[in-house]
């Protein structure tokens, strides 16, 4: 701030001017009238009366300085707001912002630019295109559109979105090997477990190129799609992806992305962890080489006849740290716990809170694995809960609408549905009989509460159902990127480009994973997306931002964790660019 004088024929008025700075334009402002020559003697007295003034203000911009100054805005009812200039601006992203400096990408789009030959900022496409697949997922010419809303100015052209793709699909592998060797600076990577899975995205097209492939689709859509293999920590940090073509077999993708794993990010000794869909047994025997194991969901029904015998047998079953065998049919039975308690420490077990298991090594197909059984009162009694409601609806059905019954896949209701197209007599009959068929729900609730693993490894059983518990997180980042970020449809064509997309998609997963773990995961992923799109703030010319959003309990953690707050009456020019 500086002394100003304006000087008229009949007078000399001296003010206090302050020189802003605000979209590359150097602009002035007066603070304060100061007054005539003579209100200046009366305020700071007759002797060195302009030294004082200067000293006045040198402590006025010291003050200006201050975070918690006070800052009067003046508004005219008249006056209108300038025309075509945005005065909203959304800054969620600064937050996620400070994350993607952390893991280095600014460095990472630094030496890939090095590399190549551009004349655009990977940096500002890459981040750009980042926080819009967090913050306001749509296509790339959309998202291109929506960047405008942050408050940095967007300095490159659409063109450039769709050029920087084709160079981050070339960098894919570097830029998953330099993530995972800088995120382990900043959060736990538990390396020693890893979560595989496998979906796939539709496309809306009809004919198949390239990756886009017909295939298997988990959302049941006649669409071509892609696949997208997902490795996730054992802290449910996403830790590298591979894209296959719709028409390929799951079971075969794990492999390549493992060995890319183990050259790439120098691990060695993990336990994988997949369900029975994606572990072949030549995953299996892959994963029991070296200093690897695998843990892999098996399903029950489809256990060979002796071993299905083994598994369902009432009798035989322990639970971790006790000594005594349990019968799982005698476990409602109050006194029949007490009697077991005997052969132990006499604590009475609350049966629906203990996992029960058993355990047996097979040999089959040159592999020797082990294979363990659990039973739960609790998961036994979630399927019971469940089936009955499908039965209810499969009952009205029947009495309301039974032309809609179809034939239905192994998880719908309407198998619950028994159709006949005879009498009791063996005619015809005119119209057919449906009716609820207590066949197939008593060979249903033979397998409630029953669930099975293989594994290679030795250690203790509670162990083996502790890593397989968490299997649930990395079907939540499929879901995450399906619903929250939108990865589907994909609107790309060029395979390279498709590639690219899931590139984003994959860095903005661990962006938020990240995110998430700073918050303790006290909130849920809809609560942290949705505030995040809300955080935006009002310029004020000359002034500053005001928040225009709610202060939440979610917002007061933000800012605590990130050490910078957002949320003040007015956040000068100055603090904004700092954050």
């Amino acid at each position: 701030m500086t002394l100003a004088i304006s000087k008229s024929k009949n007078s000399t008025t001296y003010y206090v001017k302050q020189s802003l700075y605000n979209d590359g334009k150097i602009t002035s402002r007066i603070v304060e009238r100061l007054g005539s020559y003579s209100e200046l003697e009366e305020r700071f007295g007759k002797q060195d009366t302009l030294q004082k003034a200067r000293q006045y203000i040198k402590e006025l911009t010291i003050r200006a300085k201050d975070e918690e100054r006070v800052i009067a805005v003046k508004y005219s009812t008249g006056e209108l707001i300038e025309k075509d200039r945005r005065r909203l601006f959304s800054i969620g992203y600064i937050f996620l912002q400070k994350i993607y400096h952390e893991l280095g990408l600014h460095k990472i789009c630094s030496t890939i630019a090095d590399r190549h030959k551009f004349e655009y900022n990977l940096n500002t496409v890459m981040s750009r295109l980042i926080y819009g697949l967090i913050l306001f997922p749509a296509s790339k010419l959309t998202t291109f559109e929506l960047s405008q809303k942050l408050i940095e100015p967007l300095l490159f052209d659409l063109h450039h979105v769709y050029r920087s793709l084709d160079v981050i699909e070339e960098e894919m592998d570097f830029i998953q090997a330099e993530l995972y060797k800088n995120s382990a600076k900043i959060i736990d990577r538990k390396s020693g477990v890893l979560y595989y899975d496998c979906t796939n995205y539709f496309f809306e097209i009809e004919q198949a190129e390239g990756l886009k492939q017909y295939g298997y689709s988990k959302e049941h859509r006649p669409n071509p799609i892609v696949q997208m293999g997902l490795f996730m920590d054992g802290n449910g940090i996403p830790l590298a992806f591979c894209v296959s073509s719709g028409n390929t077999n799951e079971q075969t993708t794990l492999k390549p992305l493992e060995k890319k794993i183990i050259s790439d990010f120098k691990l060695s000794k993990f336990v994988v962890c997949t369900d029975a869909g994606l572990s072949s047994t030549d995953n299996r025997k892959y994963n029991s080489m070296g200093e690897r194991a695998f843990v892999t969901t098996q399903s029950v029904k489809k256990l060979k006849k002796h071993l299905k015998s083994w598994a369902l047998e009432q009798d035989g079953w322990r639970i971790s740290g006790k000594r005594a065998t349990y019968d799982i049919s005698m476990i409602d039975n109050i006194e029949y716990i007490k009697s077991r308690a005997e052969f132990d420490d006499g604590k009475i077990i609350c049966p629906q809170t203990e996992t029960f298991y058993k355990t047996r090594w097979i040999k089959e197909d040159g592999l020797e694995q082990r294979l363990m059984v659990t039973y739960s009162v609790k998961y036994r009694d979630y399927q019971r809960n469940i089936r009955a409601g499908q039965t209810e609806r499969a009952e009205k059905l029947i009495k309301t609408n039974p032309d809609k019954i179809k034939k239905a896949n192994q998880n719908d209701y309407r198998r619950l549905i028994s159709q006949k197209s005879v009498t009791i007599d063996g005619e015809l009959a005119e119209t057919e009989i449906y009716s609820i068929d207590t066949e197939v729900i008593a060979a249903e609730e033979l397998y409630d509460g029953f669930y099975a693993v293989c594994t290679n490894l030795e250690c203790d059983p509670v162990d083996i159902i502790k890593i397989n518990h968490r299997r649930w997180e990395i079907e939540e980042c499929f879901r995450i990127m399906k619903s929250e970020f939108k990865a589907r449809p994909v609107f790309l064509r060029s395979d390279d480009r498709i590639k690219a997309h899931f590139t984003t998609c994959f860095i903005s997963l661990l962006i938020y994973r990240i995110l998430e773990k700073k918050l303790d995961e006290q909130f849920t992923c809809s609560q942290i997306v949705r505030q995040l799109r809300d955080m935006n703030v009002l310029e004020i010319p000359h002034d500053g931002y005001v928040p225009a959003y709610t202060r939440t309990d979610f917002t007061d953690s933000l800012h605590e964790i990130f050490q910078f707050r957002t949320d003040c009456h007015i956040l000068p020019f100055s603090a904004m660019k700092k954050f």
